[in-house]
């Protein structure tokens, strides 16, 4: 009797299509090498202020270990709403329009799955993080990717949206600021945004993880703060990046509350509730750490002109982030594809970058740096790709 199982078509066809992270291939493989130094991965350097840890670790202490309300503690909810008034100018009930998360990652995927149907179109504005696109497969709903280019300062532009809409649109996927490029978009630019959504049925998913890592001369304006557009605008933040917490694993989506109920019902099922711990040492984060996130914004402003300046001076444009912790410079002029760059680089110089074109196709023809890392390890790291390149006859060796 052969016993022999054909997995191949047990599996699901939406998910044996998906494709692997094109950002952990390289992470895996620095992983693996001595003396490599990665800048592959959006991770702050920075340890989770003591502040926070002295709270998760008081929690435990206390045997605070048990299941939360499945949207979260409200005494959490209730300081995220104060931050959200407090920071971005925006109003949020904490019983029935914030829901905790396992990460900002999983409030996107649910709340994709909330939204979207077989067949409904879903924007996603591009060079972008690698997980908008499967989860929209996986739902039955259909990509439409938007390409944003650097002659525009990777910015969403009103023309461009207009006409990727068609009557099968049910989602906008708003990534700003920008990971891989650093992007942001200005007030100004929001407005023209809001103006082609509003008198339609268009949702906005607003990815503002980065929010708090912005460089110019204003602060962050999430599309929700806008008139009419909160109530069609899911807004997605966590505590990963700003106050260096990513393996705490907890994020937010603040929303409408009947897309909030959907979301909390498939929260429900598949997670139950968000780490105790974690909540515990985010009440603690958002009452008083504003001042640790900002010391760590500078820090990433110093690194972020260090990495700029480097990749110009040996040739390499680089286009100037004003947002996230990230550089896209432009490989185009060594006659290279993202994928060969990356993988020579790696084999001969022991430098893990990300190739461009895991960040959408669009991506082809530049890689992604994280400066998320110390001066020292950047400095080493620069000091390398510059010897990479002048080895190849691309630029005259110092």
């Amino acid at each position: 009797m052969n016993n022999t199982i054909d997995y191949d078509k047990l599996i699901s066809p939406r998910a044996a299509a998906m494709r692997p992270s094109g950002i952990r291939k390289f992470f895996d493989l620095a992983a693996e090498m001595p003396d490599c130094i990665s800048l592959g991965v959006g991770e702050p350097d920075f340890k989770t202020p003591w502040a926070i840890r002295d709270a998760g670790i008081r929690s435990l202490e206390r045997g605070k270990t048990k299941y939360t309300a499945n949207a979260g503690m409200i005494e959490l909810r209730e300081e995220i709403c104060k931050y959200m008034k407090r920071r971005f100018d925006l109003e949020y009930n904490d019983r029935s329009e914030v829901l905790v998360t396992v990460g900002g990652s999983e409030a996107i995927d649910i709340c994709i799955r909330s939204l979207v149907q077989p067949g409904d179109e879903v924007i996603i504005v591009e060079p972008c993080f690698v997980c908008y696109e499967p989860i929209t497969v996986l739902t039955g709903g259909v990509p439409v990717h938007l390409t944003t280019r650097e002659e525009d300062d990777f910015r969403l532009t009103a023309d461009e949206l207009r006409a990727a809409i068609t009557p099968k649109t049910k989602l906008l996927v708003l990534p700003f600021p920008n990971n891989p490029t650093g992007a942001v978009m200005e007030k100004e630019h929001l407005e023209e945004i809001a103006e082609v959504l509003r008198g339609t049925d268009i949702m906005v998913l607003s990815d503002e993880i980065y929010a708090e890592l912005n460089y110019g001369k204003n602060r962050h304006v999430s599309i929700a703060s806008l008139p009419g557009m909160q109530e069609r605008t899911i807004v997605v933040n966590g505590f990963s990046k700003a106050y260096a917490m990513t393996g705490w694993r907890l994020g937010y989506a603040c929303g409408p509350a009947p897309i909030i109920k959907a979301m909390t019902k498939i929260h429900q099922s598949c997670i139950m509730s968000a780490p105790t711990t974690s909540q515990y040492a985010a009440v603690v984060a958002m009452r008083e750490c504003d001042a640790e996130i900002e010391k760590m914004r500078l820090e990433y402003n110093q690194r972020r002109r260090l990495v700029v300046k480097g990749f110009n001076d040996m040739g390499l444009h680089c286009f100037e982030p004003k947002g996230a912790f990230y550089v896209f410079p432009c490989i185009k002029t060594t006659g290279m594809s993202s994928q060969e760059f990356c993988q020579e680089l790696l084999m001969n110089k022991k430098v893990a970058a990300v190739p461009g074109d895991a960040f959408g196709e669009c991506g082809e023809g530049y890689i992604r740096i994280s400066y998320a890392y110390s001066v020292e390890h950047l400095t080493t790291a620069l000091k390398r790709i510059r010897e990479f390149l002048a080895e190849r006859g691309l630029i005259q060796k110092n």
